[in-house]
């Protein structure tokens, strides 16, 4: 359990705001669990260097988990290039950072701002030379020199006037993808914690061409996907976080697998198709269309990036068809859960077995860190983002 501190809300809020972490938003339900989120919050983000370095983390036999940057602010959506310099979304302060290891020691050391002045900037992904970039209400792209780490040219707006609710306490990461196929996936999400938005592009994933022409809306129902990526064998699978204020337990967070034109149930259904006890009785005729989901995550999860690995000599051969999924952590249970990155595994008959990988990040004094997106280098090796302590893991098998 979480070391209580006696300290009142307002002083928590005072030392969230003040201490620059004032990103964070929480909803204080009926309990006190989003108060103590917000206790463990400060202690997380007051860890030293030393002590992340000391902590307990966690994960399968022959990884290895280590620092490799830190003091970033709310470090979010990340990408590795070709000559493995790391770029960074920093949702805070509007900044996309380069991340380079200059002198070599495996650390990035070097951090510099490559684009600023954006809102709420989130998702990032690679089309060649071309640099995909989100923000809450809009999605971008910029000539990008892999070999160089440099921008080329002016940034082109492609997608615009996007939905999002308000700033501080609706879902309004967007999060950007390329299919094989190559065209642009985007995740809206909802305005709220249950309704019925006015707007059919919330809660639903679009679909664009590569320059942003003939958008549509491609899935819905999705109340806030944040995360999604393409397996090996094509389907395409998306991370959801489920409503609130029902309890505990319930719903369960999923992991869908998405189909054009397929719809997922919110507002008006959860879980195995549950009705929702505001929203159920609507639209009852919606739930022989609502597609089940593929897998269930623990209620308040929070799921978010997930990436299918990509088969390389330096990993076991276990992970062959697998998926990492950041879980960023609960704030509304009694017990706070997830905090952590698992492995999903898929079988020759498409059953999804989950186990940890990375975890640590709840400890008994406090939070350590949220993960948020995972991303993988050319030589095998995974980067974890952490938004509350502002740094990026790599982790790297060494049982070779």
């Amino acid at each position: 359990m979480l070391k209580k501190i006696s300290l009142t809300l307002a002083t928590v809020l005072a030392v969230l705001v003040i201490g620059g972490a004032g990103y964070i938003s929480v909803s204080i339900p009926g309990g006190l669990s989003g108060f103590w989120l917000m206790l463990s919050t400060v202690a997380g983000m007051n860890r030293s260097e030393a002590e992340v370095q000391a902590s307990n983390f966690v994960l399968p036999d022959g990884f290895q988990a280590e620092l490799v940057a830190e003091d970033l602010g709310y470090a979010r959506f990340i990408l590795v290039t070709e000559n493995n310099d790391l770029l960074v979304s920093l949702t805070d302060v509007g900044h996309i950072v380069l991340l380079q290891d200059r002198d070599g020691n495996g650390n990035y050391e070097s951090k510099s701002v490559i684009i600023e002045g954006l809102s709420n900037p989130q998702g990032l992904t690679f089309d060649g030379d071309w640099l995909y970039f989100s923000e809450r209400d809009k999605v971008s792209r910029v000539t990008f020199d892999q070999s160089t780490s440099s921008l080329l040219g002016e940034i082109e707006i492609i997608l615009k006037d996007l939905p999002f609710g308000h700033p501080h306490m609706s879902h309004n990461a967007k999060t950007i993808g390329i299919s094989p196929d190559r065209q642009l996936y985007v995740t809206v999400g909802s305005p709220c914690n249950v309704c019925e938005p006015e707007d059919a592009r919330y809660s639903a994933m679009l679909r664009s061409e590569m320059d942003g022409s003939n958008l549509s809306i491609y899935a819905t129902g999705l109340r806030n996907s944040v995360g999604f990526d393409w397996a090996p064998w094509g389907d395409l699978y998306a991370t959801v976080n489920a409503r609130d204020m029902l309890g505990d337990d319930f719903p369960p967070d999923e992991l869908n697998l998405i189909v054009e034109g397929g719809f997922y149930g919110w507002p008006y259904f959860n879980g195995d198709n549950i009705p929702d006890p505001d929203f159920g009785d609507k639209r009852p005729d919606l739930a022989a269309e609502s597609i089940l989901p593929a897998f269930k995550f623990r209620a308040h999860n929070a799921p978010l990036g997930i990436h299918f690995v990509e088969t390389h000599k330096n990993l076991p051969e276990e992970f062959q068809r697998t998926a990492l999924v950041a879980l960023h952590g609960s704030w509304n249970r009694s017990e706070l859960d997830g905090y952590r990155v698992i492995s999903l595994h898929w079988d020759a008959q498409g059953n999804i077995e989950s186990r940890d990988f990375l975890s640590g990040f709840l400890a008994e004094d406090g939070i350590l860190g949220r993960p948020v997106d995972v991303a993988q280098d050319n030589q095998g090796r995974f980067y974890v983002t952490d938004d509350l302590g502002g740094r990026v893991y790599r982790i790297q098998y060494l049982n070779q």
